[in-house]
This record gives structure tokens, sequence and C-alpha cells, in this order.
């Protein structure tokens, strides 16, 4: 295990922090997108491949995968250093890509989704991490917001590239594309990584630990997809994975607390910043995944608009909550209580979703898109400030473990969400807990309008809930004095 290369005097100049940011967000963003790009392709790739069964595997075993090792990248980065593991993860994903688009069967395609997520989950893992390492926190807010937008961008963009390339070139293609993408990425970060802070330290793996993670991740994953799709929520299927999942969870609680060197350390589970912050962030997050999945379904049935004025539609949120980062960013670096700005902005997300979920449909469409921008604006404003507050409270090599942390439990509350949510719209269109998906949606909803918009109207409630509870969370937050000393540059490594 290498020790730390000593600091040099230069520092690392504007130009190759762009570059550095540059590569980051190209790397995030092919790793989100591959969460929502392959959705629309789907019944292309089920005639051509001709094995519909296994179809829905093609998007779960890329987030199965993603996720469970997002904690493992944050550790083995804080013992083998953040390039090295970005190289790696750039790499998987890229062979992954590869895999994908020259898979001859369904089975091949859904083993090589999974290569691609072990890939995947690293890029979303470091992205963070590394913009932690460069920058201070007194100045990380502007970044932060560029980071989130990413997310948002993959949301929206994946889909409708998806259904362009499936409809008017080949499906493949949506694989073919992370190939220049990677290598974008590649130039664009590996040298300048090479003059990287470097803050690792000896550790060891906590392999037992990391396996449980995973297993529980895995399991847990598998029943918020299958639950009201492929099996009934009450069936002996669903509720003997959310037993296992809580089993091999308890497992995890005492590997931690008895592990020598657990996979998440103690002092950051006990890291009241980091917990507050985390659940912030998750609950805030929760709500806004479950929208944006759902309202094009309420926009297209519910309002009759057609599929691209759908999309458009959306857009509020995605400008709102990248404004509204943004704004908190620059914000925060000027001022002493920067906690402030969520707290408005939270504020007004919250009386904006009530007063969507009082309205309802009968909402002139104008004003509903303002107060999507409200909600947006105001949820986004929390997004950067959780995060630079969490970097700010933990030394530098626990940095990488507890960003990892943060996007592993951002990922599950928003995979809840939108199970939760679609349980919840599914049985008021059709009376069941149990059915397809959108697909169903669509169909039972244009019969059952009105329970529809009873459904929506249930969860602008339940959103404005789980804003109030980040609300909670915020406030318990304490504010800490940012760091204000620039990093520098490390020998090469």
């Amino acid at each position: 295990m290498p020790s730390p290369a000593p600091a040099v005097t230069a520092m690392l100049s504007r130009s190759e922090i762009v570059s550095i940011m540059g590569g980051l967000m190209l790397a995030q963003f092919i790793g989100a997108l591959d969460q929502t790009i392959v959705a629309p392709a789907m019944p292309t790739i089920g005639r051509e491949l001709g094995d519909a069964q296994t179809l829905p595997w093609v998007v779960t075993s890329y987030l199965l995968v993603s996720t469970a090792v997002t904690p493992l990248y944050g550790k083995l980065s804080d013992i083998h250093g953040r390039r090295v593991m970005l190289m790696i993860a750039i790499g998987t994903f890229v062979l992954g890509s590869i895999a994908c688009a020259l898979a001859p069967t369904m089975l091949l395609l859904v083993l090589a989704r999974g290569l691609q997520g072990l890939g995947g989950g690293g890029l979303i893992a470091l992205t963070q991490t590394i913009v932690g390492d460069i920058i201070p926190p007194k100045q990380r807010g502007n970044y932060q917001a560029y980071i989130q937008t990413t997310w948002l961008a993959a949301g929206l963009g994946g889909p409708i590239v998806g259904g362009l390339f499936a409809e008017y070139l080949h499906w493949s293609m949506i694989f073919w594309i992370n190939l220049p993408l990677g290598l974008v990425a590649f130039l664009m970060t590996s040298s300048k990584l090479k003059r990287l802070p470097r803050h690792e330290r000896p550790h060891e793996l906590d392999l037992l630990g990391a396996a449980l993670m995973m297993s529980m991740s895995v399991l847990l994953m598998l029943a918020l997809n299958w639950g009201g799709v492929r099996y009934a929520w009450g069936s002996s299927t669903i509720l003997s994975l959310f037993a296992a999942s809580a089993v091999l969870f308890a497992a995890l609680v005492l590997r931690l607390r008895r592990a020598r060197e657990p996979l998440i350390p103690i002092s950051v589970l006990r890291n009241k910043i980091v917990l507050n912050g985390t659940l912030a962030v998750c609950f805030a997050m929760s709500a806004l995944m479950g929208l944006i999945i759902y309202l094009p379904i309420y926009f297209e049935t519910v309002l009759h608009l057609g599929a691209d004025k759908s999309g458009f539609a959306l857009l509020p949120l995605v400008v709102g909550t990248t404004t509204g980062a943004g704004i908190a960013g620059r914000l925060m670096s000027r001022m002493e209580h920067y906690k402030r700005v969520p707290m408005v902005g939270l504020s007004i997300a919250i009386v904006a979703t009530s007063i969507i979920a009082i309205g309802g449909h009968s909402l002139p469409f104008a004003l509903f898109e303002l107060l999507l921008a409200a909600l947006a604006i105001g949820l986004g404003s929390l997004l950067p400030v959780a995060t630079v507050s969490l970097q700010n409270s933990v030394p530098k090599h626990e940095l990488g473990t507890t960003m990892a942390l943060l996007n592993f439990l951002r990922q599950l509350g928003s995979a809840f969400a939108v199970a939760a949510f679609g349980t919840i719209l599914i049985g008021m269109t059709t009376g069941s807990g149990a059915g397809g998906a959108h697909e169903l949606l669509l169909k039972q909803a244009t019969e059952n309008i009105d329970g529809l918009a009873t459904g929506f109207r249930i969860l602008f409630l339940i959103s404005a809930a789980a804003l109030m509870v980040s609300m909670a969370f915020l406030l318990r937050m304490e504010e800490k004095p940012l760091r204000d000393a620039r990093p520098a540059a490390a020998v090469a490594e």
C-alpha cells in the first residue's frame, strides 16, 4: 500500500479543475443515463432477441449491481486512491457496453448489463468524492449544482435518446454511444487526476461486510422492482425477499459494530451531520424521482397532453432543480448560516406541493407548471448544501465512504419511492395492488381518469410529507464553518 505522496507547492490550476469537472460530469452522466435510456428500446430488444419474458432483467440487472457496489467503490477509493478506481470504473463500464451491444441473446445481454452496472456504480460513487478532493468546502457549492444537473439531464434525456435510437437507428446504439463518451471522460480525467491530492491510508477491506451489504441491497432492490409488477406485494415471494433483506441488514449492523475495520466506519455512522444530511437528501430526492417517473402519465392521461408535450411539461422540474442548486451553491460560500437557504427553499417546495395536492387537475396548467418550478427550486436548494456539509464534516480519508453512503441511500430511497408511487396509482386505477407499471397505468387510467387524478393528489400529499421530513432532518443538521483551504497538487501516482 503506497503512502500518500508528498504535496508539492503547485496548486491545481483553474484549467485543470475545469477539465477534471468536465470529465467527472460526463462520467456520472453516462452512469446515470444507462438507468433510463434502455426503457423505450425494450420492446424492440424483446422482438429482436425473442425473449420477452426475460426483458425486465435488462433494466433490473443494471440497477441491482450498480446500487450494490456503490459503497464498495467508496471504500476502495479510500484505500487505493480515487484515480485508479475511477479508471477501473470507466473501463468496466465501457467493456460492459461493448458486451451489451454485441449480445446475441437476452441472457447474455442481461449478464452484460450486470457487468456494465459494475462500472456504472463506480462512476456514480466517485464523482462527488473527487469534487470533495479538489474543491474546498467554501467554494464547493458552486460545483455541486453542475453535478446535480447530470442526474436530471440523464433522467429526462435518457428516454428521449433511447427512443430515437431504437426507432431510427438500432437498439445497440444506446450502448455503442458509451464508447466515445467513456473515452472522452477517461482522457479528460486520467492525466489530471495524477495530480489529485492523496489522502488514502493503509486499510483492510471488510469483505464480509461488503458481501452482506451487497446481498441485502440486491434482495431489497428485487423486492422493490418486482413488487406490484411481477408479483403482488403480499405474495410469499415479495414478503420473503423483504424478510431476507431485513435479516441481512441485521447481520450487517452486527458486523459493522464488531469488525476491526468495518466497510462503513462507525465514526461515519455516528456523525450526526452525515446522518441528518443523508436522510434529508434521501427523502427529498425520493419525492422528486417519484414525480419525474410518473408525472408524464398524469400529463398524458389526466391533462390530455401528447407524448412530446408531456416531456416538455417536465422541464420546470429539471430547470427548477438546477436553478435552486445553483443559487444555494453560490450563496452558501458567502453566508455564515448557509442552512437558511434550503430551509426557505424547502418551505416554498412544501407549500407548492400542498397547493397542487389540494387544487388537483382543476388548477390552470400555467399555474401547475409554475408550482412545479417552485417545488423544484426549493428542493434543489437542499442538494449542494447537504452534500458540502457532509464532505466538510469528515476527514479526507473517509470522504469516499461518506459520499458512497449518500449515493447508495439516495438510490435506494428513489427506488422505494418509485415502487410505492406506482403501487398507489395502480391501486387507484385498477382496484388492486398488482399489475404492470407504466403500460398498465396508461391502459387502465383511460378508463378511470378520476381514480388516477385522485391517486396523483395522494402522491403530491405524500411528496409534501416527505419534504417535511427532509426539512426536519435539515433542521437537526449542525452548521460547521466551511473550510476554505485550497488543495495542493500531488506528485503523480
